[in-house]
């Protein structure tokens, strides 16, 4: 059974702290994340490619396994390492692009070090809400983390400009190593408390303690990795919720960051207008993260997720059929608000039904679950826009987010 995730229960001040924190950590790795996409592209296209499939090819690969050493050797373990061995890599990277006339093999190793790192930070840090809040205030919290990562999207490549224009890569490397210096701070200052503070259900409880049968650690870390998939493929809840939001990563995702500037091309818009319409989708999203946070969730988390993805397929819908300005403006509003009302709902549901002896895992094959589908439908999406008018594609995604929430609507772990 799930709990309950709707209530306006007070957030713990060990979760602020913590999310200020990954707040301002997720800030310095947007700032370093432009930073080296924009040196990587001074090297031509291929090279920049090559180095954003440096960070994303391992880290796809590795996630199973950050998922199940996390829920093996604990959390706080995995995130506090993670940060330390960030600092180190950062460093080394400033210093490279101090002394070296070439980034070029500096940038490609530091990639394949975050992409690592990422596979092991990522699960640890998606279940910490989980570690610090109670279940009927998961909702309020998920949605004031995701506030914060928009807010961090927006102010950090902005700040990455800054430092490139002002310290190089050197700076904006250094900068991030800043801020994951104060991101292990928190970590290490609040481990203590992370104890105190948790009172798990004596259903989990019980899931700590149940032993595990002895085996070949090799065996063992292969087993618990895929166990994490079994245990998302079987569960009542986990299986629809994550299925819709591959569905959503898929084809709602690519909207913004993909389809309104070809539609822009298409219509002859201005660069302005154009960032006002992306704009229109964050602010949507945002303010759905604000409401929640400030009047809680609605009280069936799986029914409102498929309202939001209706929403959204209708804003799509409706950004298709527009043909000025303004109405693309409006119909991105509706966009954005139609996602915000699903993650600010979803996220919550998946990990409130998360069990407690998996609850890294499951953030591993929701990450997955995530970046798998966008990679695809993002040179799918690219392709039949070229093939055919983007107002055709964009119907197309509409399409695809109206059948996957009326579906989801009748799912019966969903509606419950």
């Amino acid at each position: 059974m799930v709990a309950a995730i709707g209530g306006r229960s007070a957030v713990p001040g060990a979760y602020w702290a913590w999310l200020g924190g990954t707040a301002l950590s997720l800030v310095g790795v947007q700032a370093m994340a432009f930073a080296m996409t924009w040196v990587a592209a001074g090297h031509g296209g291929r090279f920049a490619a090559v180095v954003l499939t440096a960070i994303n090819l391992p880290r796809a690969l590795l996630l199973l396994v950050g998922g199940a050493v996390a829920d093996r050797v604990g959390a706080w373990r995995v995130m506090v390492v993670s940060d330390a061995v960030m600092v180190a890599v950062t460093v080394a990277l400033a210093a490279a692009a101090w002394s070296s006339t070439d980034p070029r093999l500096p940038l490609l190793l530091a990639a394949v070090a975050i992409g690592v790192v990422d596979a092991f930070y990522l699960p640890s840090t998606g279940s910490m809400p989980r570690r610090l809040v109670p279940p009927d205030a998961l909702a309020r919290a998920m949605s004031a983390r995701q506030l914060a990562g928009q807010l961090a999207l927006l102010a950090g490549p902005s700040l990455g400009g800054l430092l490139l224009a002002g310290a190089g890569l050197a700076g904006a490397a250094l900068t991030n190593a800043v801020t994951c210096l104060v991101m292990l701070s928190i970590l290490l200052a609040l481990r203590s408390r992370a104890g105190r503070s948790a009172q798990p259900r004596a259903a989990d409880r019980r899931a700590r303690a149940a032993p595990e049968p002895p085996m070949d650690p090799a065996q063992s870390l292969w087993r618990a990795c895929l166990d994490g998939v079994r245990v998302v493929s079987s569960h009542g809840a986990l299986r629809p919720a994550l299925l819709l939001t591959g569905v959503a990563a898929g084809f709602l995702l690519p909207v913004s960051s993909l389809l309104v500037p070809l539609l822009a091309r298409e219509r002859v818009w201005s660069p302005q207008v154009t960032g006002a319409v992306v704009a229109a989708v964050a602010l949507g999203t945002a303010t759905a993260a604000v409401t929640v946070l400030a009047r809680g969730a609605l009280p069936r988390a799986g029914r409102a997720a498929a309202t939001g993805l209706l929403v959204a397929a209708a804003g799509v819908a409706a950004l298709a059929a527009g043909g000025s300005p303004k109405s693309a403006v409006a119909a991105g509003v509706a966009v954005g608000a139609g996602s915000g009302l699903f993650g600010t709902h979803i996220g919550p549901l998946i990990l409130a039904a998360a069990p407690v002896t998996h609850l890294a895992r499951v953030q591993s094959v929701l990450v997955l679950v995530q970046s798998l589908p966008l990679l695809l439908t993002t040179s799918l999406l690219g392709s039949l826009a070229e093939a055919a008018r983007v107002s055709t594609v964009l119907h197309g995604c509409a399409g695809v987010l109206a059948v996957a929430g009326l579906v989801a609507l009748t799912s019966p772990a969903l509606r419950r």
